[in-house]
């Protein structure tokens, strides 16, 4: 694994993570809020995939060893830009593959850049507005100290400043590329309504899996790791299933 630098438009330093393993195509993992590169379960996951993809994870700004603050999607759209701009260079076919706010985000460059060849969106939001976000609920709370990690926490900077941010259902009818929406039925934190409206309005080859007994973004791989690997491999490897 290669740890790299690269500079967004507007002068933040993204920290990558780049799993080089000689393949021609590349898998940009995009995690979300309070997630990074270096989490436990982007870092399993990474190291399962990279056994038939290269694999590039990154720390969105505000997080890790990124610089700047986190905006809640308002400016990492440009976080995004810039490393598939490094991979597109590299790399015949690019897949984006996003968690929570990162599947929004990957959701979001896939209708407005349309330079990636396929997406994955777990638990992504239809609007930020909207979000439930139910963080007393057991099921939330439970998860989010199951996956403790100290320096992870006090890595995370978010803006103090709103900004106004473009909602995927806005813009989802407009990727053209095969999109897997993924959503955990028991999710208290982006409920499944808001994936399934966004597979609904999606014009694009698309499947939609709904973990039964699952919970929120990167939870579904830590609880089903076989089927989330498995569902990963079968859509970037033989492509998506007809509407």
């Amino acid at each position: 694994m290669n740890n790299l630098f690269l500079q967004t438009a507007d002068n933040i330093k993204l920290a990558l993570n780049h799993y080089a393993t000689g393949h021609d195509a590349v898998i940009i993992v995009i995690a979300g809020w309070f997630m990074t590169k270096d989490s436990k379960a982007f870092s399993m996951l990474a190291g399962m995939l990279c056994n038939n993809f290269d694999v590039i994870t990154f720390d969105c700004r505000g997080h890790g060893k990124s610089s700047g603050f986190y905006t809640f999607t308002a400016k990492e759209t440009l976080d995004v830009e810039t490393v598939v701009a490094f991979a597109r260079k590299n790399y015949r076919k690019v897949y984006l593959m996003g968690f929570s706010l990162g599947g929004g985000l990957a959701l979001i460059h896939g209708a407005l850049k349309n330079d990636v060849d396929k997406i994955i969106a777990v638990s992504a939001h239809s609007d930020f507005n909207r979000i439930e976000n139910k963080m007393l609920h057991p099921d939330a709370w439970r998860e989010t100290f199951k996956k403790f990690e100290p320096l992870r926490w006090i890595s995370v900077r978010p803006s103090i400043h709103i900004q106004k941010k473009i909602a995927p259902i806005d813009v989802v009818e407009r990727i053209t590329v095969p999109t897997l929406f993924v959503a955990g039925a028991k999710d208290p934190t982006v409920c499944p309504w808001h994936t399934k409206a966004l597979f609904d309005k999606a014009n694009c080859k698309k499947k939609f899996e709904l973990f039964e007994n699952g919970i929120h973004a990167e939870d579904l791989f830590l609880h089903e790791p076989e089927r989330f690997f498995n569902l990963c491999i079968d859509w970037f490897c033989q492509g998506a299933a007809d509407n």
